[in-house]
């Protein structure tokens, strides 16, 4: 029995369709623990994400953290659901679908569809998706602005595991991260900007990024110097010198030593010295989720009140700014240049540099 799934007829003179596949961290169906139980198994079996032996792993979360973390979680959803579902979901399918309007706009013919590291829709599945209707050349977008081997690696390894049930692999390229990309910080401090002027300026910018293990720092992940960098150049753009803005990172899980320092104590020692009001952004994530507006906006409110704080602003997340899905073009476009049938955009742009345009 061959492990490759039966191909569809491909003509020798079909057409290279192109194709654009976002992808996303995930989410359960529903917040409930009975949906949020699935989705933290398979969250938490990845080896990219949990680097512990699976023989002190799995006794720990079959035995402790399934049966008690998903009914908590649940809770936590429940508070930022949206009519539509998951608000993870309902931004990247909305942006997935600007951004399919938009190149069409710019005259690119290309498919975009958008996809769940974990959860649902699978990477699998849109990819077999994609395939069956006519892609042969697909640019995997990873929604993660900065490169980590438990975000953007993890996709790519789905992406690879998809590949092996493939007798006609379709041309891949692979988008590593964009965390410095003219576009995306422009964005970022444009919606800044714009709060700014609605409610005044903080004393304080609290830049939270999610955090990861010290130890993957240590082994040689560039996670932490890429948001270093970009929260560098969003302080840049808007002008604040380095006792205006903190880089903090949150959504520690376990005992370890995670990168420093940690979003919920810096809100609290801002309080406890007097800064009365903070501003917070959460630039890795261009969609809001559980982790921005539970975390952060409900949260990290909450600590830094109690701890004596009089005002806390949240500032939204990219998700429909027309800005972002502008630069989000831009990133595609970029790594689209060459593929003859790919993006038209991105092919006028090569002629141009070439000097050969019509």
């Amino acid at each position: 029995m061959s492990r490759f799934h039966p191909e569809p007829a491909h003509p020798l003179d079909s057409p290279a369709d192109t194709a654009i596949l976002l992808v996303n961290l995930g989410t359960p169906e529903a917040p409930t623990a009975v949906a949020v139980r699935p989705y933290l198994r398979q969250f938490l079996s990845d080896p990219r994400v949990v680097e512990i032996p699976r023989t002190l792993w799995w006794p720990l979360l079959y035995g402790v953290i399934l049966n008690t973390r998903p009914a908590r979680s649940a809770q936590k959803y429940a508070r930022v659901w949206m009519p539509e579902g998951s608000p993870l979901k309902v931004h990247t399918e909305r942006q997935a679908k600007l951004l399919q309007g938009l190149l069409g706009q710019r005259g690119d013919q290309v498919k975009v569809a958008w996809a769940m590291r974990y959860g649902q829709p699978s990477i699998a599945a849109v990819l077999d998706r994609l395939k069956v209707g006519g892609a042969r050349r697909i640019l995997i977008l990873p929604l993660y602005p900065q490169y980590a081997a438990s975000t953007t690696a993890s996709a790519f390894d789905a992406v690879a595991q998809w590949g092996r049930s493939c007798r006609n692999l379709p041309e891949l390229r692979l988008v590593r991260s964009f965390h410095d990309h003219g576009g995306y910080i422009n964005a970022l401090a444009a919606s800044v900007r714009e709060h700014w002027a609605r409610t005044g300026s903080a004393r304080k910018l609290v830049m939270s990024f999610h955090g990861t293990p010290q130890r993957s720092l240590d082994l040689g992940d560039p996670y932490y110097g890429e948001c270093q960098k970009t929260g560098r150049l969003l302080a840049e753009t808007l002008g604040l010198g380095e006792d205006r803005y903190q880089i903090t990172f949150q959504s520690r899980f376990g005992r370890a030593r995670w990168l420093q320092p940690y979003t919920q104590a810096t809100l609290e020692q801002l309080a406890r010295a007097d800064v009365k009001r903070v501003d917070v952004i959460c630039p890795g994530f261009v969609g809001d989720c559980l982790e921005t507006l539970e975390e952060i906006e409900i949260e990290g409110k909450t600590a830094f009140l109690a701890a004596g704080g009089s005002e806390f602003h949240f500032i939204s997340g990219l998700n429909e700014r027309p800005d972002w899905i502008r630069a989000l073009a831009d990133i595609a476009a970029d790594h689209l240049a060459g593929w003859p049938e790919g993006s038209a955009t991105a092919n006028k742009q090569l002629n141009r540099e070439l000097r050969t345009e019509p």
